[in-house]
């Protein structure tokens, strides 16, 4: 298994490769569903790890607050896979709140980690996300906007935990006679 400094290294470098590839307004949402247990080698669901949660969300907030860019921490299904926001994501996107408090065995590690070291944590239900990452075959799909693009990383894996990336895009409308920028 990796250490915890590897891991957060390689979380931080597949935002960092989809970012520059696909750069995201100030204000935008990037939503991130992780697996500790896949992480960790071991199968999703099975085998949670507190710490590789925290690491995983350290890199990832430090990451993306410093471009300004919302964190949206999904739990797992035992809660429907609500997601961990700042207050102030749930304020400017008019989100709403829902009450639940994620642990390990209800929500996940890493939607535990964010409930615990965001500054102003809220859990929300429905989230339009402009670009994610789903570490370990979480199925972050039903957060992103409509048309979810997959983004090839160079190295896509954290620990032993496969890593999908995705971008969004408006959708192209109007037919044959339309043009697009």
């Amino acid at each position: 298994m990796m250490c915890l400094p590897e891991i957060e290294f390689c979380t931080e470098q597949c935002i960092l490769q989809l970012l520059e590839a696909h750069p995201l307004k100030p204000g935008s949402i990037f939503v991130i569903g992780c697996s500790s247990s896949e992480v960790c080698g071991g199968t999703i669901g099975k085998n949670s790890s507190e710490e590789t949660g925290r690491a995983v969300f350290a890199a990832a907030f430090r990451v993306l607050s410093e471009k300004h860019i919302y964190l949206a921490c999904q739990c797992c299904e035992h809660l429907n896979r609500a997601l961990v926001v700042e207050a102030a994501c749930c304020t400017e996107h008019r989100l709403e709140p829902v009450s639940v408090v994620p642990w390990l065995h209800a929500g996940g590690s890493f939607a535990t980690a964010a409930w615990n070291l965001m500054p102003e944590p809220v859990v929300v239900e429905h989230i339009r996300a402009d670009a994610g990452l789903d570490i370990g075959g979480t199925l972050i799909g039903m957060h992103l906007k409509e048309v979810a693009v997959p983004f090839r990383l160079q190295h896509p894996r954290i620990g032993q935990a496969a890593v999908t990336a995705a971008w969004t895009r408006p959708k192209l409308i109007g037919g044959e006679r339309a043009r697009y920028r």
